[in-house]
């Protein structure tokens, strides 16, 4: 049974339509990297399996099940952008969201949850910071606060949207460290991603979209100069990043 299962998923917005037809079965212990130019509905792909955003057409299935008896086994990692910095919370406060989908209204947060934030924290290398405002932090640093609240919840399935913006090669490399010990512990993985000089060392599937799939599978096989081509419709300047040519 594939861990996310997407069957003809039509959306659009005021009457554009963002993504066509879309088919794509997505199996856990796969780290899979989404791409494609700016407008291409990559995100809007992330809103609709989490079923965020209401649909034209199709059905997203999370474990062959609805997305709603599934919620707690999912996480987004949104853009740094849609984040508010100036939110008065500490790194810990945010971590420890990660834990309120297990918990129902009112009921405190227990030492186990506490625990489990603290060694999300030591994961991610900032256990040190646990007390400092999240506006205060690097780029670097806030998302790894991010990741953290991820690992918080042990959930089973990742949706990340450019977890690599704005941070250093030190972070960048931490990042995918972690992604790759999730994938071996059976997550399956989502990643938007725009530096195509990277793609074939950190994903195991590559999914090419520009409003509909262009092509997807393993990295090998489809993440060639033609397939590229086709997704960006010939944004040359993109192919020089790759070093397939």
């Amino acid at each position: 049974m594939s861990a996310i299962s997407i069957k003809g998923l039509s959306v659009s917005y005021d009457r554009k339509t963002v993504l066509t037809n879309i088919y794509m079965d997505m199996q856990a212990g796969q780290l899979y990297g989404v791409l494609g130019p700016n407008g291409a509905g990559k995100s809007t792909l992330f809103k609709a399996i989490l079923g965020l955003i209401p649909v034209n057409t199709g059905q997203v299935l999370i474990n062959g099940q609805a997305i709603e008896s599934q919620r707690k086994k999912m996480v987004y990692i949104p853009q740094k952008g849609e984040v508010d910095w100036q939110f008065p919370a500490t790194v810990m406060d945010v971590v420890m969201m990660g834990r309120y989908p297990f918990k129902r209204i009112l009921q405190r947060l227990s030492g186990q949850d506490k625990d489990i934030a603290m060694q999300a924290l030591r994961d991610m290398g900032i256990d040190q910071l646990r007390d400092r405002q999240i506006g205060e932090l690097s780029g670097g640093q806030q998302q790894r606060v991010f990741i953290a609240r991820a690992l918080c919840q042990q959930a089973d399935i990742f949706l990340m949207d450019e977890p690599f913006v704005g941070v250093d090669i030190k972070t960048e490399q931490k990042i995918v460290e972690i992604l790759k010990q999730l994938r071996s512990a059976g997550k399956t993985i989502l990643v938007i991603h725009h530096d195509l000089s990277k793609v074939q060392d950190y994903f195991d599937q590559v999914i090419l979209l520009n409003q509909w799939v262009v092509a997807y599978g393993d990295t090998a096989t489809v993440f060639t100069e033609e397939n590229i081509n086709r997704a960006y419709r010939g944004q040359l300047n993109i192919l020089h990043k790759t070093g397939l040519h």
